[in-house]
């Protein structure tokens, strides 16, 4: 079997390597040609492009690089036409994927998409694509099955993939973290692109020297330099841990995490945070104009109202955010509370297993066409 695989950041990475580790368990001569990272090549995918060079955030960002992109686009489809490969397994990352997924149809290649696009909450039109060149869709959250099919589509919900990654975390024995720090942690995650980083991670330290009591460690992203987080820091009181989320999740009594898929990973090791936001002017502008939901954390879509605090735009202050911070850690209360409602969240999600699940439907699919 040959799978052309596509994701374009982090968490697609993690998500694609752990159903390519459950497809070389029904297929050990699986060949895989992937744009991704560290972790697909991991599970002998052979990279074509690593997601550090496609991630451009936010609306300004885009446009500024869209030469790049479209050239993205267009060496991919030559690479996928060359290459020949069974089917295309696009993992989230819709605005590129998509139009993969468009070509792929046209080149009578099957279409596995995993991690729906987002659609519920902007760009609705894009069901009707979704509908004609998706052989089958995959959605992660509990309500997107429902939304789907009021749009006359049926879609398979495997469950959250984190669960899978969070469970063989559990199974392993907590280490450590490097020093011999006694303080409680407080975990901060400011993202995995440069721009956020170097938006978000001064903002966040601001609370530090607030909290002496307390470690900051900032979970440093593997495909970011740790260097350029020192440069960043500066002198604020906190430490840079690289490639540990999970041991940092953890350790940790709370967390400051910048909106993402971080904000469910924090939320289903059962740590209270604060979600933090803040963009551009004109992405925040344009955003608000085209975003159609209550919430930015998947936290608080998943359960229907403000299970975390979020703190967006100009809300997020040092004052806001120490406030905030002071809650989750000294509040005992309000701490019981938001754990009760992440315990919640993660039964709502539906358990492991989504990767055993979608490669299951991929490799049927396949071998009843072969």
């Amino acid at each position: 079997m040959r799978l052309y695989v596509i994701a374009g950041e982090a968490s697609g990475d993690l998500h694609a390597a752990n159903l390519l580790k459950e497809l070389r368990k029904r297929d050990p001569q699986l060949e895989v040609r992937a744009w991704g990272g560290d972790r697909m090549a991991g599970q002998g995918a052979e990279l074509v492009k690593h997601y550090r060079d496609l991630a451009f955030m936010g609306f300004a960002e885009v446009v500024k690089n869209l030469r790049t992109i479209l050239d993205n686009i267009a060496f991919c489809k030559r690479d996928i036409e060359a290459w020949k490969p069974d089917a295309v397994v696009l993992v989230d990352y819709p605005g590129f994927n998509l139009r993969i997924a468009e070509f792929a149809h046209q080149q009578g290649i099957k279409v596995f998409y995993y991690i729906s696009p987002q659609v519920w909450a902007w760009k609705k039109g894009r069901v009707r694509t979704i509908r004609k060149v998706v052989d089958e869709l995959f959605v992660i959250l509990p309500f997107e099955e429902e939304w789907y099919r009021e749009q006359g589509m049926e879609v398979t919900f495997v469950g959250h993939p984190l669960l899978d990654a969070i469970e063989a975390e559990g199974k392993r024995p907590l280490e450590p973290l490097p020093g011999d720090d006694p303080r409680p942690v407080v975990a901060v995650l400011p993202g995995s692109r440069r721009q956020e980083i170097a938006r978000m991670l001064p903002l966040m330290l601001s609370t530090a020297e607030k909290f002496p009591d307390h470690r900051f460690v900032v979970a440093a992203a593997p495909a970011v330099d740790a260097r350029f987080y020192r440069e960043v820091i500066g002198d604020a009181p906190a430490e840079v841990i690289v490639g540990r989320t999970y041991d940092i999740l953890r350790h940790a009594d709370a967390a400051l995490v910048t909106s993402g898929t971080a904000t469910l990973e924090t939320a289903l090791f059962g740590v209270p945070e604060v979600v933090c936001y803040k963009g551009s002017t004109v992405n925040f502008w344009l955003a608000r104009r085209l975003v159609k939901v209550p919430f930015i954390s998947l936290v608080n879509l998943i359960m229907g109202t403000e299970v975390v605090r979020e703190l967006i735009q100009d809300e997020l202050t040092p004052e806001a955010l120490s406030t905030e911070l002071d809650r989750l850690l000294n509040d005992r209360a309000y701490r019981e509370r938001i754990q009760l409602d992440l315990a919640d969240l993660l039964h709502r999600l539906g358990g492991p297993g989504a990767s055993e699940k979608v490669a299951d439907r991929v490799w049927k699919s396949l071998s009843a066409g072969a």
